[in-house]
């Protein structure tokens, strides 16, 4: 589920190590107080070596981290941006706070953004793709990739529940032109808040960046009092101690991942041949992180009285059913009423509607004993075949 079931002495320790080297938790400058301890570049760097990636820049989010990508890919006012209308809040939020128009596409049965449906609503105002990899699995990257490719129109992955998965190989937040990614504290790994870009583009990169850190350029030959900037920006600094965390924390990921993905075969091997359910589609189930194991009732009916029957059983749920109003556009009145054409959004992306309707979603620990797997397996079987 999460990196803060392993946090412990470790994360404690570098915390430590800190307070030892002058208390300096300030990202940038302080130079002669710091005793040359970078730890959020330190992370950054570790960052983008193990995804593979050439650059990663660190921020205070999530959120954040879509908020700057959008920037640096010159999104403006009236530019529209495609996504998806199952992501989290934070998706659209960042679209609207860029000043773009969200175009919201209907999803698929991967729970990932349906990719005829991205095609079908490009304009010419079309600036940015922003598909989201949901529960830990990968969107149709290789369509979204053909259709960026096509008209010409840049990609930014959001990473933010996919940290660790991979798509073809490669991870997910490296195949378009950036990704991005989230620390909080229920993500694969935790700096308690905060979030990553990844690109391969240096002036992508270099934007970031700048418009993280009020735009300072952060040009090593001169004080930071004298910095040279280009663009304005805001504050969307990690601090040190977040970088600290983030170190220990992503030693970690291929032992998160790989526990994962051992506790989530485990029950999806127990439930093979259980009736009235129908285990979630992937476009590369081998590279999906197993952090949550989906699956789909007959219909909505079926799906309320099964999520009633696992909260009674005190086995709780990821987002589907239990967080779905935070995920999911056609419950978003309060932001999207602005928009003439989501005037009703409760009356829109139906066909994305009847499939969350009919989703379970179980989250998987890290730290899962065969007893509580095997107690997940017989309750699931059990309300299953009471249908």
């Amino acid at each position: 589920m999460a990196g803060y079931e392993l946090i412990g002495e470790e994360e404690k320790k570098a915390i430590m190590e800190l307070f030892d080297k002058g208390f300096i938790l300030h990202r940038y400058g302080f130079n002669a107080m710091r005793h040359d301890t970078w730890k959020v570049a330190e992370f950054e760097k570790a960052f983008a070596k193990k995804i593979n990636a050439r650059h990663a820049q660190a921020v205070t989010s999530g959120t954040a981290a879509l908020k700057v990508a959008l920037r640096a890919l010159n999104i403006k006012p009236g530019d529209e941006v495609i996504t998806s209308c199952f992501t989290f809040v934070a998706t659209i939020e960042a679209i609207i706070d860029a000043g773009a128009v969200p175009v919201i596409c209907d999803i698929d049965e991967t729970l990932n953004i349906d990719a005829a449906d991205v095609e079908s609503k490009i304009t010419d105002r079309t600036r940015a793709i922003v598909p989201i990899h949901m529960l830990g699995a990968a969107a149709d990257m290789d369509r979204i990739m053909k259709i960026s490719s096509k008209h010409k129109i840049p990609v930014l992955e959001d990473a933010c529940q996919a940290l660790g998965a991979t798509h073809r190989g490669k991870y997910l937040g490296t195949i378009g032109q950036m990704g991005a990614f989230s620390f909080d504290f229920g993500k694969v790994i935790t700096t308690g808040e905060g979030g990553m870009i990844a690109t391969n583009d240096e002036e992508l990169y270099r934007l970031s960046s700048e418009y993280a850190d009020h735009g300072h350029q952060n040009k090593s030959n001169l004080p930071r009092n004298e910095d040279t900037r280009r663009i304005g920006g805001f504050n969307y600094r990690m601090n040190e101690l977040q970088g600290a965390l983030g170190l220990v924390q992503l030693s970690r990921l291929d032992f998160i991942i790989d526990q994962q993905r051992k506790n989530k075969e485990k029950i999806k091997n127990g439930l093979r041949k259980t009736p009235n359910i129908v285990f979630r589609k992937f476009v590369d189930e081998k590279g999906e992180a197993g952090d949550t194991f989906v699956f789909f009732l007959k219909n909505e009916e079926d799906t309320k009285k099964f999520f009633d029957k696992l909260t009674e059983a005190k086995i709780g749920t990821k987002i589907l059913q239990e967080s779905y109003k935070w995920h999911f556009a056609g419950t978003w009145d309060h932001m999207l009423k602005a928009y003439p054409q989501y005037k009703n959004p409760k009356d829109l992306w139906q066909k994305s509607a009847k499939i969350l309707n009919r989703s379970i979603a179980i989250p998987i620990f890290v730290k899962m004993t065969d007893e509580r797997i095997n107690y997940i397996i017989k309750t699931i079987d059990k309300i299953a075949r009471s249908l």
